[in-house]
């Protein structure tokens, strides 16, 4: 089958190819004057505010976040460090696929996209539908999650028996629902600054971290690979048997899913004149620099803090005043004076900031789903400084779900909101594969080659579908948390199972609610846009259509 040819070049509308030659990159654009029901713009201006620099260094930042910081303390109160890393490792190995397959449909149709419209288009309304609200879900939960994290990080200082971690979170919630009310581009602003200067914390914190497992640390103690080596290595308690090292790492599955939760982010590029190298760089540097993060701080921690340290406030015997990262009681193990309380004061800042980068990621996701006909549409409705002031009230409502926290152990409520978060999180990959696919069928339907794409996933089809098991079998592995065993008897923790798994109803809910009340259909491979807005960066002038 033969194709005519044609030039075309980008333009300001895609709807409107000219030979004007490619737009600027993107700049952050100045606040538009509105007035009270104008409508938000949705996602779009997300991508068109960042530069590719910006957006680059808030993804890994956001790698480098709650789950790595305070989440990587609970996984080691469950197992030792070995099972961490086997786990982090998989777990990592499974969302760079999950990138790659999202990077070849992204890079089809460069202007930006949510996963939810990639859906739509390329394999189901019901799925799109679903995915929207999911991914809007994902977002709101973790806001409370976050507010968790600060609550916990402040008892570092103040025992919760002496100020309520209520008073805590009605502060922070009141903060960041306030500096999205008063400005709602400041978020990603201010989220970029601080993802820079996590960097920098980060990167310090690993050569000290390096320094003390060395010897170089006020106690002299040289600890090595010290809680690698028997029974610490897993945290194993009993017969040390396979199952039971398996079970272990199994256990830790959740948290280092979501160490990872919202990589995805990094698949959606802003405009950029070579789409290619634009997408192919962002996939392969938030990969390898989270990963490298991820597991160098695995490794650091497993050398300075064994699994069954008192002072981790995740451990089921921890002291008063125990520290929720496990990087903070590490440099308190050692024997360091005033630099835990800085640190764990960096993380506070860390958190919060993150906090609100969320809630206002929700509110952009919430406006879309108004903008798309997928949630009422008064939610898009905006005030006069361009603040969608409907959703950031629904979000700032889900995020009161925080105040659980006042008659729980807080500990115990970030686990929880943790495994929620996770699965919506895994969710969203297994909506991103299940697109790739139909997106792969639709191509080869169509007589599309593998060499008109361009960027192509990594492993292609093959590596998608085993995505897709990893995915499957890391949610399956999430009943493991569920389970305890305390004096030789195994637990049931039914809040826990609740928890991991909510999310799979609501899911198959939206999806079939949606099937029945607008009768949606799969998209037939043969019949799938492909065309529509497609555009191909100007030093690649010739694009094969379809008449």
């Amino acid at each position: 089958m033969s194709y005519p040819r044609r030039r075309v070049r980008f333009s300001d509308d895609p709807q409107h190819q000219t030979d004007t030659g490619p737009p600027p990159l993107a700049e952050t654009p100045s606040a538009p004057s509105t007035t009270p029901g104008d409508v938000a713009t949705g996602f779009d201006d997300i991508y068109n505010a960042l530069t590719p620099r910006q957006f680059a260094v808030i993804t890994v930042g956001s790698a480098i976040g709650t789950g790595l910081m305070i989440g990587t303390g609970r996984a080691l109160s469950i197992s030792g460090p070995a099972a961490i890393t086997i786990s982090y490792t998989v777990v990592g190995f499974s969302v760079y696929l999950v990138l790659s397959a999202l990077g070849e449909v992204a890079a089809w149709l460069p202007r930006p996209y949510t996963v939810a419209d990639q859906a739509v288009r390329f394999c189901d309304p019901a799925l799109g539908f679903s995915l929207g609200w999911i991914y809007w879900l994902k977002y709101a939960i973790v806001t409370p999650n976050q507010l968790t994290a600060a609550a916990l990080l402040i008892s570092y200082w103040l025992d919760p028996e002496r100020v309520n971690p209520g008073v805590w979170i009605t502060v922070f919630l009141l903060t960041i629902t306030a500096l999205n009310y008063l400005h709602h581009g400041l978020a990603s602003q201010v989220e970029f600054y601080v993802s820079s200067f996590k960097l920098l914390v980060m990167f310090a914190l690993m050569i000290l971290s390096l320094v003390i497992a060395l010897g170089g640390g006020p106690d002299r103690d040289m600890r090595g690979f010290r809680y690698w080596k028997g029974s610490g290595s897993f945290g194993s308690r009993y017969d040390h048997s396979l199952v039971e090292n398996l079970v272990l790492t199994c256990g830790t599955m959740s948290s280092a899913a979501f160490v990872y939760i919202g990589s995805e982010r990094a698949g959606i590029m802003v405009q950029s004149p070579n789409v290619r190298k634009a997408i192919s760089r962002s996939i392969k540097h938030t990969f390898y620099r989270s990963l490298v993060f991820h597991l160098l701080a695995i490794i650091l921690l497993g050398m300075l803090v064994p699994h069954d340290s008192i002072a981790l406030a995740f451990y089921r015997k921890a002291q008063k005043g125990a520290a929720a990262s496990p990087f903070v009681a590490a440099l308190y193990l050692a024997g360091i004076p005033v630099v835990p309380d800085i640190l764990n004061a960096f993380i506070l800042l860390f958190v919060l900031s993150i906090a609100n980068y969320d809630l206002w990621l929700a509110t952009k996701a919430m406006c879309d789903l108004a903008i798309k006909h997928r949630a009422p549409a008064f939610l898009s409705r905006v005030n006069r400084r361009g603040v969608p002031v409907y959703a950031l009230a629904v979000c700032a409502s889900v995020a009161t779900l925080a105040y659980l926290n006042v008659p729980q152990d807080t500990a115990l409520m970030f686990g929880y909101f943790m495994d929620t978060v996770t699965m919506l999180g895994l969710l969203t990959w297994i909506s991103i594969l299940l697109t790739h696919l139909s997106f792969v069928r639709a191509r080869r339907a169509q007589g599309i080659d593998d060499k008109d794409l361009s960027f192509k996933a990594q492993f292609g089809p093959a590596g998608t579908w085993l995505a897709l098991a990893l995915c499957l079998f890391i949610s399956t592995t999430m009943i493991f948390g569920a389970f305890s065993f305390e004096s030789g008897e195994i637990k049931f923790d039914y809040r826990s199972f609740v928890a991991s798994y909510i999310g799979i109803p609501i899911y198959l809910s939206l999806y079939i609610g949606h099937k029945v009340a607008r009768k949606s259909k799969h998209v037939i491979p043969s019949e799938v846009d492909l065309w529509t807005d497609k555009q191909e960066p100007p030093n690649e002038l010739e694009e094969i259509r379809p008449e």
